[in-house]
């Protein structure tokens, strides 16, 4: 892995994380593959549609998401991120705050590099 290929990834992922903030669906969207899966810490799958549906209608907003701790690992136009995530934000008219591990896929493609999947584990404690 290059630093500059290190670099570009731990951008990405800051960029994802403020556009979670500003709650801005086309800005997330540009960070995913279309066919992007998230697996959530209660196992459930979701896509890249339902999920910034979910964004659009304001059924999930943010106003917390930083990703720290991060590591990566670059195998070819394939990486794999993974970082202590802390997201907080309202969900169904409900408050959430949930520390989890993140584990990202990404591929490059045309000279981004788009998410592929996302999985979530919770943590009880560091």
């Amino acid at each position: 892995m290059t630093d500059v290929t290190e670099a570009e990834l731990r951008a990405v992922a800051d960029a994802w994380d403020r556009a979670m903030v500003a709650n801005h669906a086309e800005a997330i969207g540009r960070f995913m593959a279309d066919e992007w899966e998230i697996v959530g810490p209660d196992g459930r799958i979701g896509g890249k549609v339902s999920f910034l549906d979910h964004v659009r209608s304001g059924r999930l907003t943010h106003h917390t998401m930083a990703s720290e701790d991060v590591r990566i690992r670059v195998y070819g136009e394939t990486a794999v991120l993974i970082a202590r995530g802390v997201s907080a934000g309202v969900f169904d008219g409900r408050p959430f705050e949930e520390v989890e591990r993140q584990s990202n896929v990404f591929v490059k493609r045309e000279g981004a590099w788009l998410c592929v999947l996302t999985h979530l584990s919770r943590l009880t404690s560091d």
